[in-house]
């Protein structure tokens, strides 16, 4: 389960700024003598210049559909930098590499239903970079993630493009004073998606038998910004919408209820030590929030919610492959237990996925299934195959859901009633996500994941993606990071500092900035 704050220190930034010489006729030295049939061939050949180079593109600009910012602050990408002109290349949405088989797949949940591709990378191109202003879609991080205190600096070197796949390396270096340099590539505030399905094909790093390589591919809300821990804090791992002690510090007020107090993994044994919902339903009306309002004037509560496709993982028990595929949700059941019962928890085949055991901790409750992997698909003593993994979920609460796919067959669903109201702890139902989601790809060392063997470790190790794509269901689309009903892009512009610095690690503190008021701990 990721832990989201992060430090960055800026290594380059690459700007790309359009050139070359615009095509245009010129008077040579015919003088007034022009002979008509040269005349009418230069018109011809003019004409179909003009047409090649000036009216097919208009007129694929005015039959595309409206141009969006999908989340950045300029017209023509979904680049926040504005760095991608609009008038493009192979930057779509839809790579047009992309097999023409793959534009449809039928939902896992509900096979009679029929999903389209909204977005895909198939990482044909080979030498990519990812360093920031180099791609449309995708930026790599350059940070230590100190938070889980892994052994490693993301650094943007680490991610390229080769042999038509996206690989990752994590490699034995020294490095900003650490002895291992991995890679982390996101798309956050460039392209998100709310609701549908997303998968990757994946060949994980390593051996099948080795412990401490910690690979993940997972989604976050763009609320949040990986790395930027003051943009986090209050956030994550929120989802959200009721007015109750749910939103409190610690979810408790004036030292109530008693569950929240005792039996958890905090000091004390208290539940959460989270500073509360910082963009609640609790927020006074006229304080700090990206919006938008209820009927009866409450704001909608906000937050960065995380759902990971994968997080790869060797057994300590039998030494083979596995995959942890999990949500992370605040506020927290009493004990970090959710109503897992048949009708909420539904696992494709027991022989392969198993419930995890870690439940969650004082700063996050985890829903989570283990499933064997395709022992042939890794890096070291396999095939060189490649396996797919994903999930497909329904945002909200009534009949909402997420199901988990590994090797390419379904691992589990939950159920959204998993996560109703407690009346132990006195919070209401927490939904699936709602808010607009952008993708993480990573490969990493930490302790705290496990146990790290480090002697045994084959380096440099590489996680290779060979695509990743993104459906919807054609009555349901809905792609962007700034979308109408959860909108992030004049909020993020805002607070542009707190998401562009991050040393910043805390909102008051470090941003310096004031915590938003909440209706039942502050006076409005």
């Amino acid at each position: 389960m990721r832990r989201a704050v992060l430090r960055f220190c800026q290594r380059r930034e690459t700007l790309q700024k359009g050139g070359g010489t615009p095509l245009r006729p010129t008077v040579g030295t015919l003088g007034r003598v022009v002979d008509a049939g040269m005349s009418l061939r230069y018109s011809l050949l003019l004409g179909g210049l003009i047409s090649l180079f000036i009216a097919y593109p208009i007129a694929t600009y005015f039959t595309r559909g409206p141009a969006t910012y999908l989340g950045g602050y300029n017209i023509g990408g979904i680049n926040a930098s504005g760095q991608i002109p609009e008038l493009r290349g192979n930057f779509g949405l839809i790579d047009s590499d992309t097999p023409k088989s793959a534009y449809t797949k039928q939902s896992w949940q509900n096979p009679n239903q029929q999903m389209q591709l909204v977005f895909s990378d198939e990482f044909n191109t080979d030498g990519r970079t990812f360093y920031p202003g180099d791609d449309p879609y995708w930026e790599a991080m350059d940070l230590h993630y100190w938070a889980t205190g892994n052994l490693e600096w993301y650094d943007p070197e680490a991610v390229t493009t080769e042999g038509g796949s996206l690989v990752i390396t994590l490699s034995q270096k020294q490095t900003h004073g650490l002895n291992y340099e991995g890679g982390m590539l996101n798309s956050w505030n460039k392209f998100c998606f709310s609701g549908g399905y997303i998968e990757a094909s994946v060949q994980l790093p390593g051996a099948n038998n080795i412990i401490g390589l910690w690979p993940a591919i997972w989604t976050m809300g763009n609320l949040g910004r990986a790395g930027y821990g003051a943009t986090l804090e209050g956030v994550w791992p929120y989802t959200y919408d009721a007015c109750d002690v749910g939103t409190a510090p610690n979810q408790t007020v004036r030292g109530a209820p008693l569950a929240a107090t005792q039996g958890g993994g905090g000091p004390g044994g208290v539940l959460s030590i989270l500073p509360g919902q910082k963009l609640s339903r609790c927020t006074c009306a006229g304080d700090d929030h990206p919006g938008p309002t209820h009927a009866d004037g409450s704001f909608v509560g906000r937050s960065a919610p995380e759902i990971d496709i994968f997080e790869g993982q060797i057994s300590t028990l039998t030494l083979r492959g596995e995959t942890s595929q999990s949500a992370q949700w605040a506020p927290f059941n009493a004990g970090y237990r959710w109503d897992d019962t048949p009708d909420n928890l539904i696992i494709g085949n027991p022989a392969i996925s198993t419930q995890n055991t870690y439940i969650g901790g004082p700063n996050q409750q985890a829903t989570s299934v283990i499933s064997v992997t395709d022992q042939n698909c890794y890096e070291v003593g396999g095939t060189g195959c490649f396996s797919v993994y994903g999930f497909e979920y329904k945002p909200g609460f009534d009949n909402a859901y997420i199901t988990w796919v590994n090797n390419n067959v379904l691992a589990w669903t939950m159920m959204a009633g998993g996560m109703g109201p407690d009346d132990v702890v006195q919070i209401s139902a927490r939904p699936i996500s709602q808010e607009p989601m952008y993708i993480i790809m990573n490969l990493g060392m930490s302790r705290s994941f496990g146990t790290v063997d480090l002697a045994d470790l084959p380096f440099p190790a590489h996680m290779r993606v060979d695509y990743i794509r993104v459906y919807q269901p054609h009555n349901a689309i809905n792609i962007g990071c700034d979308p109408k009903g959860f909108p992030t892009a004049n909020y993020i512009k805002s607070h542009i500092q707190a998401y562009s610095n991050p040393n910043l690690t805390t909102w008051v503190d470090d941003y310096q900035h004031p915590w938003p008021r909440n209706s039942l701990v502050d006076q409005c």
